[in-house]
């Protein structure tokens, strides 16, 4: 393996690497296997390295099952409701939801898919604007892009 990026995120298999990477694939746009490295003993999948919206990632065959937790997620920058809708189906299949745009896929790793302003909605200087929208997204389990928006859009919510 070589790393072209400074810092390379790791997700670990019992045997399913191969599997979990074209599933990632298979999803994202614009992304693609890099390389697939063998056991030199049996021949056996041990990494595969893949590309997704531009970060790689290794996917390792660790031979024992590790669960993922939800203290590290990946987050998806949704640039429209079709786009969250995408990911969510996506993910939802094997996978269970969680809450505020939260979701595990069939394979256990968390994905927060959230819309593009959200860190501007939340981060606004307003905190009437802001508490507005952290009130809409508490209700929601796939993100309403522009249920989003209109909370952050009008005071009346």
């Amino acid at each position: 393996m070589q790393f072209e990026q400074k810092i390379t995120p790791f997700l670990s298999f019992e045997s399913e690497a191969e599997d979990a990477a074209n599933f990632y694939v298979s999803v994202f746009p614009d992304s693609e296997i890099l390389r697939v490295l063998k056991n030199p003993m049996n021949g056996a999948v041990m990494t595969v390295e893949f590309r997704l919206a531009d970060l790689t990632f290794v996917a390792l065959n660790v031979g024992q099952k590790w669960e993922y937790t939800n203290s590290i997620s990946l987050a998806i920058r949704c640039e429209s409701q079709d786009e969250i809708d995408h990911y969510w189906e996506k993910f939802l299949d094997g996978g269970k939801e969680m809450a505020c745009g939260w979701l595990t896929d069939r394979y256990g790793v968390a994905w927060q898919v959230v819309p593009a302003p959200m860190g501007e909605y939340l981060g606004d200087p307003d905190t009437e604007r802001a508490t507005r929208v952290m009130n809409a997204m508490m209700t929601m389990i796939k993100l309403d892009f522009a249920a989003l928006k209109n909370a952050y859009e009008n005071e009346d919510e």
